[in-house]
């Protein structure tokens, strides 16, 4: 069983940085692959970012390769989300969730955080 707890979400301006936090409980949790997912009103929730139980495999949608950089601390339990040139359409509810898979699909997470919003005004 893993508890996922999620932190660090904001206002920001466009173009700023910010970055979200997932705090694990368990044992087990360097035994994930950790995922960041996002959910805008009105949308379905999208794949963000992927990274494998070492840290050292990580995969991004391609709307956010190249801003947006997933890591983990495992003897912190945490996994980290750094989203820099932040876009208004950046905006949305952001999830972590724990998964034994390299996958980008939802149903395939079997642990979800609550969600931190992330709202980058104009």
């Amino acid at each position: 069983q893993v508890q996922l707890v999620e932190s660090g979400g904001g206002l920001v301006q466009a173009g700023g940085s910010l970055r979200v936090s997932c705090a694990a409980s368990g044992r087990t949790f360097s035994s994930y692959r950790m995922g960041w997912f996002r959910q805008a009103p009105g949308k379905e929730r999208e794949f963000v970012a992927h990274i494998n139980w070492s840290g050292g495999s990580t995969d991004y949608a391609d709307s956010v390769k190249g801003r947006f950089t997933i890591s983990r601390d495992n003897a912190k339990n945490t996994v980290y989300l750094q989203m820099n040139s932040l876009k208004t359409e950046d905006t949305a509810v952001y999830y972590c969730a724990a998964t034994k898979f390299r996958t980008t699909t939802p149903h395939l997470y079997d642990y979800w955080g609550q969600g931190t919003q992330v709202t980058v005004s104009s």
